[in-house]
């Protein structure tokens, strides 16, 4: 695997829903190795399956006072833990000027919302990294340098993207424009926010959060029905516009919370949630096409167009 790639996987606690039905826990891991049994043949040998982070977060945790989840041992996987896994190498390579994203896929409810958001006290991966970067430049300053950072927050709902920092959007939703000198896909008339503090992100994500789609399903209560692209744009100003030497170094940071794949007969979903589900499942479908050609791209092994089996760009990097 390339290093500018890295996967994990996490498992949370059963839902209500789950232990009502005496769910069966079938996962463990070791390491960064994840086991899966088969439910039916206990005995039978589990397949097996390592990443870069395997997350235990089923169990082994306590609530403190404040409601935060605590390790009660080594196993369990914390909100931090993952933060400084997989976002902390987010915010170094920002630092250096790289662009980067992070994005969480998996099935409905299982917990992606959590990890990239967080609930409550229990911030997830965007509010911290958010907080880490406001936390780094005041604390360790490079002399000589200024910063600036710009925030935006959309989502792409039924194939249409949204601004969740404005309450008009278009009919038919935003448009996404492609840049081919530089190789990236844009959305020009969404709104990008100048920040000078976390709380001031904090602020415009809980704006942003607000204007989110999400619905209730059989599995899950309050499933994201579009997926949700949170960029930071972090710029550092070298010396004086101007004047020799003066440079600026930009990094585009995507944290992406993606829509949960879903099977109708699991959700329940009829009418309108039956078209997100589809829509959800096919822009999934497509993204991890996408993926595929690109990293057999990056290896050498493939001379297919990334883009070739698509209809039309995914704006996720």
């Amino acid at each position: 695997m390339s290093e500018s790639v890295k996967v994990a996987v996490r498992v949370r606690p059963f839902n209500s829903r789950e232990t009502q039905r005496n769910a069966k826990l079938v996962i463990d891991m070791d390491g960064a190795t994840t086991y899966i049994k088969n439910p039916d043949n206990p005995s039978a040998q589990p397949h097996k399956f390592t990443f870069d982070y395997s997350y235990w977060s089923h169990d082994e945790f306590t609530t403190s006072a404040d409601d935060v989840l605590e390790a009660s041992s080594d196993r369990y996987a914390s909100q931090r833990r993952v933060f400084d896994d997989l976002g902390q190498g987010v915010l170094d390579n920002a630092f250096k000027g790289f662009n980067c994203s992070l994005f969480a896929y998996g099935q409905t409810g299982s917990g992606k919302s959590y990890s990239m958001v967080g609930y409550g006290p229990n911030r997830g991966i965007v509010p911290i990294t958010c907080d880490e970067l406001f936390k780094t430049i005041t604390l360790s300053p490079e002399p000589g340098v200024k910063y600036e950072i710009l925030f935006s927050m959309l989502e792409i709902y039924n194939e249409q993207v949204r601004d969740l920092l404005s309450k008009n959007n278009p009919k038919g939703g935003l448009k996404i424009r492609q840049n081919p000198a530089e190789g990236m896909f844009y959305v020009p008339d969404l709104r990008k926010v100048a920040v000078a503090s976390y709380e001031e992100i904090e602020k415009r994500m809980a704006e942003g959060t607000s204007n989110r789609t999400v619905a209730s399903t059989n599995m899950n209560a309050t499933s994201s029905r579009a997926h949700t692209v949170v960029t930071v744009v972090f710029s550092q100003i070298f010396g004086e516009a101007g004047k020799p030497g003066a440079r600026k170094k930009t990094s585009v940071v995507n944290l992406v919370d993606l829509a949960g794949s879903e099977r109708a007969d699991s959700t329940g979903a009829t009418g309108d949630r039956l078209k997100e589900g589809a829509n959800i499942n096919q822009s999934l479908s497509t993204l991890g096409k996408v993926i595929s050609v690109s990293l057999s791209y990056s290896c050498r092994n493939s001379n297919v167009s990334p883009m070739s089996n698509t209809n039309r760009p995914t704006p996720i990097g």
